[in-house]
């Protein structure tokens, strides 16, 4: 029996998951630091492009299990949004940290499995990087995918480590040296996935908005809001808007 805070759309045997750390998108409750420079309602249609393309980059691989880590509260409409490609479990506890935790603990808690946590807002991540990353966590205790800014985009193991993400400082500078710290206390061993960038600040999508002209593909959904982003930003500032 499905217990209330979990909707299984897809079960799986496979050894392999990738679990989309995400939120509902909701008004004024993701991507919260681009507000500055967007609305609260195109932040969160944004916000939306970015995870339907996050799905779609996940359910790219094969062999893989696919399943979305959130609030409990965020359950039944990203179940709704996930559609039947993906399992949405509902976190212990609240903020990013507890989240992360709960990851290992769900998914690695009847056998030890390849699993790979990463975020919602980077669609545009080869594919070949989390393949990657599942190889690297073969032969490694964890790995970790670093951002420029001194966080993480990704991080994964085979079992479950209760204090690993204790107090984890998620969104500040230090979050990737306070993660390898811990993990070095607890003498786990710790390969690394390639570097990139997630889409916290304006730069972020300054910088996400060039890719995405020259190759869209590679986050269709977020390429096309970026493109008439842009050109309702030109008009404005042009005072081509229509009246």
């Amino acid at each position: 029996m499905k217990s209330s805070n979990e909707k299984v759309i897809r079960s799986s045997d496979v050894d392999r998951v990738l679990v989309i750390m995400a939120k509902a998108p909701r008004l004024g409750a993701v991507k919260t630091r681009l507000t500055p420079n967007l609305t609260p309602e195109a932040v969160t249609d944004f916000y939306g492009c970015l995870l339907d393309d996050t799905l779609a980059l996940a359910r790219s691989l094969t062999d893989v299990e696919v399943a979305i880590m959130c609030p409990d509260s965020d359950v039944g409409e990203l179940a709704q949004l996930a559609g039947n490609g993906a399992s949405v479990v509902a976190q212990k506890g609240e903020g990013l940290a507890a989240g992360l935790t709960s990851v290992f603990a769900h998914f690695a808690a009847h056998r030890p499995r390849r699993i790979i946590a990463f975020n919602s807002d980077s669609p545009h991540l080869p594919p070949c990087v989390l393949e990657a990353a599942f190889e690297t966590v073969a032969s490694h205790d964890l790995v970790v995918g670093p951002t420029h800014d001194g966080g993480y985009y990704l991080v994964g193991a085979k079992s479950s480590h209760p204090s690993l993400f204790a107090g984890d400082g998620m969104g500040t500078s230090s979050a990737l040296e306070r993660l390898l710290s811990r993990a070095r206390t607890l003498k786990l061993s710790i390969g690394f996935a390639e570097s990139f960038y997630d889409v916290d600040v304006a730069d972020d999508l300054t910088r996400l908005a060039a890719e995405l002209r020259v190759a869209p593909a590679r986050a269709p959904r977020t390429a096309a809001w970026l493109k008439e982003w842009g050109l309702g930003a030109v008009r404005l500032r042009t005072g081509t808007e229509a009246l």
